[in-house]
């Protein structure tokens, strides 16, 4: 793949737009497709997108559309910027419309709720015949959007369509690195925020910058021994969509999943807060380390603590009180 393709993004939140401002400064025709018409008019008349990237200009050659037939109209590559929890079921509306030659790149992090499947699981099955791609990795929305240095990790079975995919969306500030590891790749983007929840929470309960690098770090831990029984690779888990995105994602109220946490440490009212993936993966993420009989503490309070099982003070008590063992 060379530079001047057309990118079509769906989805027209923070991350959406910004990715679609990468592809436009990397020189592709770029279309995001988006249902608000509030924010296309936002896009296409004004430059911006006031409502997830405040005053930050868009490249004039980024045009949104409400109508997903135009926007993936003879796309080169597709960039699902879709919330995980309903990715599948949205795509499932454009299975006619996406082009089976196009490269279908899953940019939201999360495991289904109801099935415990990774994103290319679920897309998989809806569009069965479509090469897919992941892309993770330390960014937030507003640096890719500024242009600022980034660095990220594309995945795919095929490492062809990794590799591929990484030379058209790589430029002057945005990197990007390949691997056939899609498996482990999705786990990292999907559990980081179950660990800035935690993260956040400490911090918001005022606990201190001790008890968060103690979370975050042991909370690696078990993140790592997710990926080894689900078949991730180290170096995958070790990598940007591993631990580089673990330590941007639990330091920075940036990150969404972190200010979550640090609202429901502090006791504020979460009902207005804009989506946290974290929230969602949690009880799958625990289920799953029941499944396979890891032990993830970290994972397992941080579920039981959203779900109003327990406290901030209770789970920070059983933590400390486990049993000592020989570090791992």
């Amino acid at each position: 793949m060379t530079k001047n393709l057309k990118v079509a993004v769906l989805g027209g939140g923070a991350w959406g737009t910004a990715l679609a401002v990468m592809a436009a400064n990397n020189g592709h025709q770029t279309m995001l497709y988006a249902r608000d018409a509030a924010t296309v008019e936002d896009i296409n008349l004004n430059h911006q997108n006031q409502r997830y990237l405040g005053d930050i200009v868009l490249p004039a050659s980024v045009l949104a559309s409400s109508d997903a037939a135009e926007v993936l109209s003879g796309a080169d590559i597709v960039l699902s910027v879709i919330p995980a929890q309903v990715m599948g079921e949205a795509l499932a509306q454009m299975t006619e419309l996406i082009p089976q030659s196009a490269p279908l790149v899953l940019c939201a992090k999360g495991i289904e709720r109801s099935t415990g499947r990774l994103m290319s699981e679920v897309v998989s099955e809806v569009l069965p015949e479509h090469q897919l791609a992941s892309l993770s990795g330390p960014s937030f929305a507003t640096d890719v959007a500024r242009g600022l240095p980034t660095a990220v990790t594309i995945a795919s079975k095929n490492i062809a369509i990794a590799d591929q995919v990484s030379v058209a969306l790589s430029g002057a500030a945005f990197r990007c690195y390949s691997t056939d590891d899609l498996t482990g790749v999705e786990i990292g983007g999907s559990l980081k925020n179950v660990l800035a929840l935690a993260a956040g929470a400490a911090i918001g309960r005022g606990l201190g910058a001790s008890a968060q690098a103690a979370l975050v770090t042991r909370g690696f831990v078990e993140l790592r021994r997710i990926g080894h029984k689900m078949g991730a690779r180290p170096e995958t888990i070790m990598g940007l969509s591993g631990l580089g995105d673990l330590m941007l994602t639990c330091s920075s109220p940036q990150s969404r999943n972190y200010s979550y946490g640090m609202a429901l440490g502090a006791d504020e009212d979460l009902s207005r807060r804009p989506l946290a993936e974290g929230v969602a993966t949690a009880p799958i993420a625990a289920e799953l380390c029941l499944k396979y009989q890891i032990a993830a503490p970290i994972i397992d309070a941080t579920a039981a603590l959203l779900a109003g099982e327990i406290t901030i003070d209770d789970a920070v008590t059983a933590l400390i009180n486990r049993p000592l063992k020989i570090e791992d």
